[in-house]
């Protein structure tokens, strides 16, 4: 390397915003805030995972095949030629995108990434780039991704895609754990000029304001080169487009995507968003009914939120085009609960209060292989200008709620439930404040305080 170019290296690495490699464009602190200003204040979305795979629903010949629902093909080994004729199978004519995009928004959501195309390559759009498309392959013969786009445009709701970029197990692309199947094997990188980037350019550039979200994939075999084309193709249509971390190539992206778990302290500096099932799959599987209870769900959301990540949670349609009721029913309950309270959800900062109570397992590990941390579930805080709002999951038996830290003096403190003033005490250790004996709400019960300073002064935050 010669002297002026290591200079002008050196002066590109100053110059970058911190996460972005060479290849990502560079912006303003401002221009950044301004993009990510709709999704920070979202804070609660859906994540539809839907295709071929809703077919079998976890079945292959008969016998269950382990797993998640949209891995089918990949866990059970299922022959190219076996697993496409499922799209013939594929036909959902109960699909309803209004009705879809109804049951997100008096959930709460703010916006749904759905999977345009997930690793088994399927597209759920009409491609000109690979006949693997529900217009070519499937007896329903139409894009699902234009009635949702116009549904979420009706209701307000943004709309962002998923696209597996990488593995792609019938167009020729990555294969976690290797291929199986003679027909699969493909030049990787024909695979991303001849079918990734004409489709990225597609979803991009067919679908009016959206898509606001590419929620990339396993990055597999993703190099730089491969995956600078894709970048590319996406920014020079979508140049405020939020892009998550999973594009690959050494490319940071805009949010860290936590997967199934909480990190105890969130990522500090970083936006990020906590993206989890309803039940034990991401795509639709006939025996999985481990439904999670509504409370764990609102527990999640009102966590995140208290750490700063936004929650992306999941359903799972069936070949017909349903939500299974079960998921529906959890937003409902979860929707009635932020009717009342989403104001301590929606464009809030997180906790003022320091570190997250609880203790790291000395039995149970994370993903990782680490101690998992196992939270303490009394109460989480979030903040806006002037304001510190309290869920509280564990109602004080005596009727007390202590706030030690607190500096900022507090002028009211109301329950949201109802909006009853409460009666406090402050000293130079903090607030104690009466509560009725019974909790406003079984869940979560969410207490305003109204305080003189516009960013809270706290004593023991870390």
């Amino acid at each position: 390397m010669n002297k002026t170019l290591l200079i002008l290296t050196l002066l590109c690495a100053t110059i970058l915003p911190t996460g972005l490699r060479a290849g990502e464009a560079t912006e303003t602190k401002e221009q950044r805030d301004a993009r990510m200003a709709w999704w920070r204040d979202a804070k609660f979305g859906m994540f539809i995972h839907w295709g071929v795979y809703s077919v079998p629903a976890g079945f292959y010949e008969g016998k269950p095949v382990p797993g998640i629902g949209e891995w089918i093909m990949n866990k059970g080994k299922i022959p190219m030629t076996n697993y496409q004729a499922f799209a013939k199978e594929f036909n959902p004519v109960k699909y309803n995108a209004d009705d879809w995009v109804k049951a997100a928004k008096d959930a709460g959501m703010k916006y749904i990434v759905i999977t345009s195309k997930h690793h088994d390559g399927f597209a759920m759009f009409c491609s000109q780039a690979s006949h693997w498309n529900i217009c070519d392959a499937s007896p329903y013969d139409k894009d699902v991704l234009k009635p949702l786009a116009e549904a979420c445009h009706k209701y307000g709701i943004k709309l962002g895609f998923y696209y597996s970029q990488a593995q792609d197990w019938n167009n020729g692309g990555s294969a976690a754990g290797g291929k199986w199947d003679s027909a699969q094997e493909h030049d990787m990188d024909d695979y991303i000029d001849k079918v990734a980037v004409p489709q990225v350019k597609q979803i991009c550039s067919n679908y009016g304001e959206f898509p606001a979200v590419i929620w990339w994939d396993t990055p597999r075999d993703m190099n730089t080169n491969r995956a600078q084309k894709l970048y590319d193709a996406v920014h020079a249509l979508r140049p405020n487009i939020i892009l998550n971390n999973r594009l690959g190539g050494g490319f940071a992206g805009d949010t860290e995507t936590p997967e199934q778990f909480i990190p105890p302290q969130g990522f500090p500096g970083r936006d990020w968003e906590t993206c989890m099932t309803m039940n034990g799959t991401w795509g639709f599987k006939k025996d999985d009914h481990g439904w999670k209870s509504t409370e764990t769900l609102i527990r999640n959301l009102s966590d995140i939120a208290s750490k700063g990540g936004n929650y992306l949670l999941n359903v799972g349609p069936t070949s017909e085009g349903l939500i299974p009721q079960p998921s529906l029913d959890r937003l409902a309950e979860v929707g009635a609960w932020m009717k009342v309270n989403g104001e301590a959800i929606y464009g809030t900062g997180p906790t003022p209060f320091g570190a997250e109570a609880g203790a790291f397992s000395e039995t149970e590990k994370d993903k990782n292989g680490k101690p998992k941390f196992i939270p303490s579930w009394e109460w989480r805080a979030t903040t806006k200008a002037g304001k510190i709002y309290l869920m509280v999951f564990k109602w004080p038996a005596d009727g007390k709620f202590e706030l030690t830290g607190l500096q900022s003096k507090v002028n009211n403190a109301t329950a949201l439930a109802g909006h009853k003033k409460l009666k406090l005490k402050q000293t130079k250790t903090g607030v104690t404040l009466s509560l009725p004996a019974e909790a406003p709400d079984k869940i979560a019960s969410v207490i305003c305080l109204e305080i003189a300073d516009a960013t809270p002064k706290v004593a023991s935050a870390k």
